[in-house]
């Protein structure tokens, strides 16, 4: 196999093309990350609540610059430009991770709550003053009992016509509010999730604005605040619990967009159905999901690049004889270890970027089809899911190719692995959320299963005819598009095929629409065969779960691809291609025994797709530097040491 042309990187053009629409936006933060740089050395050397009160201050500066607040509506003093507050976000995540968490906590959830959930009232009362950060808020949805399954919380609000107000209760200890970011000290107020009943009838969970502390900072009345303790990372953010004893609240803070309560007593919402309710104002809440897949992203472009610039300093062993010893990146097995895991930092950044663009356009059309609006939700879930599994999976392997020095608190990757251990699980688990991804392929987004919770969903498929499922995925059509660009000879010796992107797609597509029809065909034949449709589900969760993620696995390669093909003049379009071809085959090798089980590799081929990764980790390995400097991750963001040190 002879080796490819080697590619070359122009540098500040990949920055620009990463950094997108939204480059003076990342700018700012990144300015604001280099004024406020000490705070990583405080996050090692602070004892918690000097940290916190020191990450508080961090928001306050970037609030006062006018980078936080910019998803939020121009005559509330916002930027009016959801996209531009997503890129923000993203770029933030270079930085402390306390200092983002407690951002998106402020920003994003409490501040996304009163937006999208309330109604002018609540957008006068409350806007400006928490996007300049004087109202500090926290999101009070989960509970001790109750994670993601929302619609049963144990917090019930009564309303009460007499006084015209709302009693908010903590039913049982499970249904404290638990794992709440702000609450511990900082929150003034809670957007609070609770079930609202009216003369004892429940009509859901609804959203309420409750103060909690007064100026001083001491509990109000009827309310009762902990602190959750020692974490396993984010040290600067303040997780507390709350308790509510007939906390009563005015009948003006039901977040009332989606519905409400009259005086005397009357519910009304423009959404009949309760089920349908609930997912819409959940729904609405996607930009969270946006946001932290984003940031994980952003996590695993520092480790690479950390781990990545010390594989270029740090030598070790070297040829017999010789008296110079080799740098870790020239060993194969290191590029190895890196080099793919970069070329899915590009892809996933490309794939955010398509979200990042839907969720704009879903924000300022209001005419945006319920369709695509059903569609971006699955596809925010999963790439979150992918998104902060990556980053875990780089910043542990980063680590560890960083030697002992990796394992240094000064050189940041015990920071990165603390704070971002907790993505792969808030604002949703990742298993549950690529559920949710499988349960919108299952029924092509059908209006009557979005209604349902995932043993709905078991319930709702005994009813599909399979056949019409593996109709709508036409199987066979894919079938035929693959064998156009499956290579002649079944040996291996057609290898430049592999690089062809029709292929790599049509395997990708082939995977995604063969685990679905399948798991179609289970859960129907479970179903048929009497067995209880809870426990069918329960028995192909785990080809659900493959489902959903083979199917965004092909929106990620789509969307890189699909870059490449718009950047055909870009200076670093060969650079580009070889970087997503590497993604492609190392995904379709870390899954190379499905597609021979299946019949769509043999033996030969697969061997192939593996001397062809290698060969491209060779390829890049000369620019692997140029690669992360792309990134335009500032330099005070890296911090290690070990850097810094000559070998």
């Amino acid at each position: 196999m002879s080796e490819s042309p080697q590619v070359t990187v122009d540098v500040p053009a990949l920055s620009r093309l990463l950094d997108g629409e939204h480059a003076e936006v990342r700018n700012l933060v990144r300015k604001n990350l280099v004024e406020q740089a000490d705070v990583l050395d405080d996050q090692v050397h602070l004892d918690a609540t000097a940290f916190r009160e020191r990450v508080k201050d961090v928001i306050q500066h970037m609030a006062s610059t006018g980078a936080t607040g910019l998803g939020f509506p121009q005559e509330h003093g916002g930027g009016g430009n959801v996209g531009a507050s997503i890129a923000a976000f993203e770029t933030l995540a270079f930085g402390d991770l306390s200092v983002l968490v407690k951002a998106g906590v402020q920003f994003g959830l409490f501040g996304g709550a009163v937006l999208q959930l309330g109604t002018k009232r609540h957008h006068d009362a409350y806007l400006r003053d928490l996007i300049e950060a004087r109202l500090l808020g926290c999101f009070a949805m989960t509970e001790s009992g109750h994670g993601s399954n929302v619609q049963h919380l144990g917090t019930v609000a009564t309303y009460d016509v007499e006084t015209r107000e709302f009693v908010i209760t903590t039913t049982t200890e499970s249904a404290r509010k638990d794992y709440i970011g702000n609450a511990a000290a900082h929150a003034s107020h809670a957007a609070v999730f609770a079930v609202l009943e009216i003369d004892g009838e429940s009509q859901g969970v609804h959203a309420f604005v409750v103060p909690i502390r007064d100026a001083e900072g001491h509990d109000l009345p009827g309310v009762r605040t902990g602190d959750d303790g020692a974490k396993m990372g984010l040290h600067g953010v303040d997780n507390g619990r709350l308790w509510f004893d007939g906390v009563r609240v005015p009948r003006e803070n039901l977040l009332n967009r989606y519905a409400d309560v009259s005086e005397d007593g009357v519910y009304s919402s423009d959404i009949e159905n309760p089920d349908r309710r609930f997912f819409t104002m959940l729904g609405t809440l996607v930009q969270g999901r946006v946001s932290v897949g984003g940031a994980g992203v952003s996590a695993s472009k520092v480790a690479l690049t950390i781990a990545v610039k010390y594989a270029l300093k740090r030598r070790q062993f070297g040829a017999p004889g010789s008296d110079e010893e080799e740098l870790l990146l020239d060993y194969g097995l290191h590029q190895r270890r890196l080099l793919p895991r970069l070329a899915t930092s590009y892809a996933l950044h490309f794939a955010q970027e398509v979200l990042v663009a839907q969720l704009h356009q879903a924000s300022t059309d209001p005419d945006y089809p319920e369709r695509d609006r059903r569609a971006l939700e699955s596809r925010a879930a999963g790439t979150k899911a992918l998104a902060t599994w990556h980053a875990t999976d780089s910043i542990q392997e980063g680590r560890e190719a960083c030697g002992g020095a990796g394992y240094l608190a000064a050189n940041r990757f015990a920071a990165l692995k603390a704070d971002t251990d907790v993505f792969t699980t808030f604002e949703g688990d990742n298993h549950v959320l690529l559920q949710l991804v499988a349960k919108g392929l299952l029924t092509d987004y059908s209006t009557n299963f979005e209604e349902l919770d995932q043993f709905g969903v078991a319930r709702f498929v005994a009813d599909l005819a399979v056949e019409t499922v593996i109709e709508r995925t036409a199987v066979h059509k894919l079938l035929e598009r693959l064998r156009d660009v499956l290579p002649s000879s079944d040996d291996g010796s057609d290898e430049p095929t592999l690089l062809d992107p029709d292929y790599q797609l049509a395997m990708l597509r082939w995977r995604e629409e063969h685990v679905l029809s399948g798991v179609a065909r289970r859960l129907k034949r479970g179903i048929d065969g009497g067995t209880d449709p809870v426990a069918v589900f329960s028995q192909v969760q785990d080809h659900v779960i493959h489902a959903a993620r083979s199917h965004m696995e092909r929106l990620v390669l789509e969307a890189f691809t699909d870059k490449v093909a718009a950047a055909s003049e870009d200076p670093n379009h060969d650079v580009l291609a070889a970087v997503r071809d590497l993604y492609a085959l190392s995904t379709i090798e870390a899954d190379r025994a499905w597609w021979m089980e299946h019949g769509r590799l043999s033996s030969a081929r697969s061997k192939a797709v593996t001397r062809e990764v290698n060969a491209l980790c060779r390829r890049l390995r000369p620019v692997a530097d140029d690669l992360v400097d792309g990134f335009a991750i500032p330099p005070e963001m890296l911090r290690a040491e070990m850097l810094e040190q000559g070998y």
